[in-house]
């Protein structure tokens, strides 16, 4: 009688049980006549009588339990039987197949017989089925079935006598399926993240795609840890090999994907941006203003930027390059002035300089704040030309007695929004449709593998 089972090692191939071993056979010598069927004998009796020698052929290190004390005992019939029990823990070698692992079903053999007398001394026989606690549990396994047969074992000394009992244990998927599969699928799925992500981001996707690929190594190698090293793959190998494939075929994809990115087709500098920004703004304000308007504008603050020199012009050592001093309290730039007026950063320092209808250059220059400015000779010459080209403008349009809204020429805008290449798009579906299909097919072959193995062990009985 089987009590338990347990630890079953696939590093050692090794299972230990804890069973009642019992034993009996016939010895005409000891028969008695009385009133009694049974006796009850003592254990020190075993050392006066004649008992077979069996020993575990796979057996590595097996023990009796002698707490509190020895546990055996001996009882003898009318008719010289003799029945011996003992309880005792064996540790057997199993030879394990792990081509399945961890879908597997594993036949755990134990044999015993004879050590010295031959089949012509004693043959071994099988007189009840072996039985297994009904409160017994396994944490990796179920116990499926325990056949049983006789055997004999031809070596040269002669042919012995021996039986067989086999364990059928079949492995549990679920702590594989928490710490393995899952984990391996969810790597697998993070790494498809970097479809969505713009190919311009070299640095998150190439991060992405190392991060995934160091976990899914390390994860590969704690899933072996409690294997031995066998030459074959396992089925865990292969799902691991496959998923840590499709993370590396990702990173490949973003290698390929970037090497046909064009120059220019997607995310902009901070730099460009603005200036992009700032002219369309000016162009759509323009954009609805009469012409005569806007270029008075435009003629009115040069002349007052130059006016406003003139009434500062100050040379220092007699140097005639230009000296521009601003303090930053005489600047005040409300966000609706700098936005209609976003031409250059200069088109703001009229408001600093004292232009006509600015308050701030009033109140500065009032303040007694220096601001100094010393214009060129060829600032004054282009001052004079664009008062030319303003008055000349305006007459030609108050001649023709209507205002002409013209459109300015808008700047063609650097794209807001990254490009999306067609092999993101393309992996977005071939990826996932792929793993499908792959994992169907595993894990078909597995399993009917798994079946056909064990149909195999039924036919065989044993």
């Amino acid at each position: 009688m089987v009590r338990s089972m347990g630890p079953i090692s696939e590093v050692d191939m090794t299972y230990s049980m804890d069973c009642y071993f019992r034993q009996s056979w016939l010895d005409r010598r000891l028969a008695y006549a009385g009133y009694k069927d049974t006796l009850a004998l003592s254990i020190t009796m075993l050392e006066k009588i004649w008992k077979p020698d069996t020993y575990f052929y796979n057996g590595k290190q097996s023990y009796l339990h002698t707490i509190t004390s020895p546990n055996k005992f001996v009882r003898l019939y009318k008719n010289g039987t003799v029945l011996y029990s003992s309880r005792l823990t064996i540790k057997a070698g199993c030879p394990m197949n792990l081509e399945n692992f961890p879908m597997d079903t594993q036949r755990c053999p134990l044999k015993f017989g004879s050590f010295g007398y031959t089949i012509k001394d004693v043959t071994y026989v099988w007189r009840r089925q072996v039985v297994t606690s009904t409160d017994m549990k396994l944490s990796q396994f179920d116990l499926i079935g325990t056949p049983a047969a006789n055997q004999t074992d031809l070596l040269k000394s002669g042919e012995y006598s021996m039986l067989v009992v086999s364990f059928h244990l079949q492995r549990h998927m679920g702590n594989f399926m928490i710490q393995v599969y899952g984990p391996c699928v969810l790597l697998v799925v993070l790494s498809w993240v970097s479809f969505w992500l713009n190919r311009e981001a070299t640095a998150d996707r190439v991060s992405l795609g190392i991060t995934t690929v160091l976990t899914m190594t390390f994860l590969g190698l704690e899933a072996r840890t409690d294997l031995p090293k066998v030459p074959y793959p396992t089925a865990l190998d292969f799902f691991v090999f496959l998923s840590f494939g499709f993370i590396f075929a990702t990173i490949i994809q973003f290698a390929v994907v970037h090497y046909f990115t064009k120059y220019g087709s997607g995310e902009c500098y901070f730099s460009s941006d603005f200036n992009s920004e700032s002219s369309s703004d000016e162009d759509d304000w323009n954009t609805h203003r009469p012409v005569e308007t806007v270029e008075s504008d435009r003629s009115g603050r040069r002349k007052g930027s130059s006016g406003s020199g003139r009434r500062g012009n100050y040379s220092l050592n007699g140097d005639s390059r230009l000296l521009e001093v601003i303090p930053l309290s005489a600047c005040s730039i409300s966000a609706m002035e700098s936005r209609s007026n976003r031409d250059t950063w200069s088109s703001g320092l009229p408001s600093c300089l004292g232009c006509p209808g600015s308050d701030t250059g009033a109140s500065g220059s009032g303040r007694g704040e220096p601001v100094y400015t010393i214009p060129s000779s060829h600032s004054q010459s282009q001052t004079r030309q664009s008062h030319a080209h303003a008055s000349a403008t305006g007459s030609h349009t108050q001649s023709r007695g209507e205002h002409h809204i013209r459109r300015a020429p808008r700047k063609k805008r650097t794209p807001r929004f990254n490009s999306v290449s067609k092999i993101d798009r393309a992996s977005r579906l071939f990826f996932p449709i792929c793993f499908l299909v792959i994992n169907a097919f595993y894990w078909y072959a597995y399993l009917q593998r798994s079946e056909r193995i064990k149909q195999h062990w039924k036919a065989q009985k044993i």
